[in-house]
């Protein structure tokens, strides 16, 4: 099954912005390890993983992801929320670069790709923050403390723990 069959009411230029982040994701990923979805199957799953949230959630203006990596979900996202600006926090040098160029390859004039440290990021707050596999929540919370704000929304993709990470965990908001 291709990803037109899989992902199917998306719209025709996300879904060809995506067949291009798949080939150029598995061209890179032979050369620089960005990710360990290395076939077109694995990598489907995880673009599919990361576009599920979609159904629950509303379209934000702007979002931020969180130690982006091989694209997962922001590369992902921003293919799909084109009216959204998507600001990729990666700071390491081979894949900030490999997401620049496959923003760019991909048409996603709405991605900007910044290669700090979040803790170090300085912006307005953002509506979304997401992230998946960088850290426990608290930690991840707590790093991007200084970009949201009360209406700031989360959207954490998690594992299994994700219950015994938030059992003592306490939000303060004024």
């Amino acid at each position: 099954m291709n990803l037109k069959e899989q992902l199917g009411d998306i719209g025709e230029e996300s879904i060809k912005s995506l067949e291009i982040f798949v080939s150029t994701l598995k061209e890179w990923n032979s050369i620089h390890n960005l990710s360990g979805a290395r076939d077109e199957r694995s990598i489907i799953d995880n673009i599919l993983d990361s576009l599920y949230p979609l159904k629950f959630i509303s379209t934000p203006d702007r979002l931020l992801d969180v130690g982006t990596g091989a694209g997962f979900p922001g590369l992902v996202l921003a293919s799909v929320l084109r009216d959204s600006e998507c600001v990729l926090c990666e700071p390491l040098k081979k894949r900030s670069a490999f997401l620049r160029f496959c923003a760019m390859e991909m048409g996603l004039d709405n991605v900007k790709v910044v290669r700090e440290r979040v803790e170090e990021y300085q912006d307005t707050p953002f509506p979304l923050i997401t992230s998946r596999a960088v850290t426990d929540t608290k930690l991840l919370l707590k790093l991007t403390n200084h970009l949201s704000d009360k209406d700031t929304e989360y959207l954490f993709y998690k594992g299994s723990r994700v219950q015994e990470e938030l059992k003592d965990l306490k939000i303060d908001r004024e």
